[in-house]
């Protein structure tokens, strides 16, 4: 049996925001968007995803799943993301490589140092 990653849900209580927020971020855009869902990716036919899942609450607690950004240029990409409504936040990280940062709900991602391969 075989199994691809289809798509990733993230709950949002501010539905289109959200999602407009991670389109701008990762330079994808939406490609179905209705009042319950809305859903990202490169285009049309590219998979993963990301889906977008109306819920009523704001999130609480520290995710237990998050995204890991590779960028060219680490601090330009900081700053542009905190410019699109990110902030930096402290989740007990220390003196790490890596940037930690929240999207406008709170959900922490990292935007890593440059990365020559998946494992480098």
């Amino acid at each position: 049996m075989a199994v691809s990653l289809y798509l990733l849900a993230v709950d949002a209580h501010d539905l289109k925001g959200l999602a407009t927020f991670w389109a701008r971020v990762l330079d994808w855009r939406i490609v179905h968007e209705d009042d319950e869902e809305v859903i990202i990716a490169a285009d049309e036919n590219a998979l993963p995803g990301i889906i977008f899942l109306s819920v009523p609450e704001e999130k609480a607690g520290k995710n237990r799943l998050h995204i890991d950004l590779a960028p060219d240029d680490q601090a330009a990409e900081v700053e542009r993301i905190i410019g699109l409504g990110a902030r930096r936040v402290d989740v007990g990280q220390g003196e790490v490589s890596w940037v930690v940062l929240a999207d406008p709900e709170g959900n922490e991602f990292c935007v890593l140092r440059p990365k020559k391969s998946l494992l480098g």
